[in-house]
């Protein structure tokens, strides 16, 4: 973790998580390849298969269900502390976010609901499906659905996750 990490995670809320959220190396429930990334929407976990049949497990938020997306991914772009832009549709739920927008979006920070590191979602055409698995400024929403659609862990999950997977890793979001 780099002083510029220690600097910003110092700066979001700090929030005491459920002891099932945090990170752990479990037993592989996936029976997916190792390298893979596999979300379960319904137990707000997300797993990074490991050889030997074993996985790390990670706590995460999920989108609410009307903003909830499912189905085979791959990550196609890696970004530290990345800027954001709130889409259109999240535009038009939350006029509040239209400054945001119009000043082209919020750099990478304490302050941006990216949190610490993203990792970009492409559909099987290539194209962008909008989605990410990214760190939050709001670590209390963990084991909750809470976003627009997005995957969010905590900063110090996210930064472990990222420095484990490359481009072209395999995501299933169940």
């Amino acid at each position: 973790m780099s002083a510029r990490d220690r600097n910003f995670i110092a700066q979001v809320p700090d929030f005491e998580l459920e002891v099932n959220f945090h990170r752990y190396e479990v037993d592989d429930p996936t029976g997916e390849k190792p390298g893979t990334i596999v979300v379960d929407t319904s137990t707000k976990h997300l797993y990074y298969v490991l050889p030997n049949n074993r996985a790390v497990r990670y706590g995460v938020a999920t989108g609410e269900e009307a903003y909830s997306w499912k189905g085979t991914a791959t990550i196609r772009r890696k970004a530290e502390w990345p800027h954001w832009m709130p889409p259109a549709d999240m535009v038009q739920r939350w006029p509040d976010l239209r400054p945001t927008a119009d000043a082209g979006g919020l750099s990478g920070g304490p302050d941006n609901p990216l949190g610490a590191r993203a990792l970009y979602l492409y559909d099987e055409s290539g194209r962008d499906t909008l989605y990410r698995i990214h760190g939050t400024n709001e670590p209390e929403t963990i084991g909750r659905e809470a976003s627009s659609g997005c995957i969010r862990m905590r900063n110090v999950d996210v930064i472990d996750l990222y420095a484990r997977v490359a481009l072209n890793t395999k995501v299933i979001v169940k």
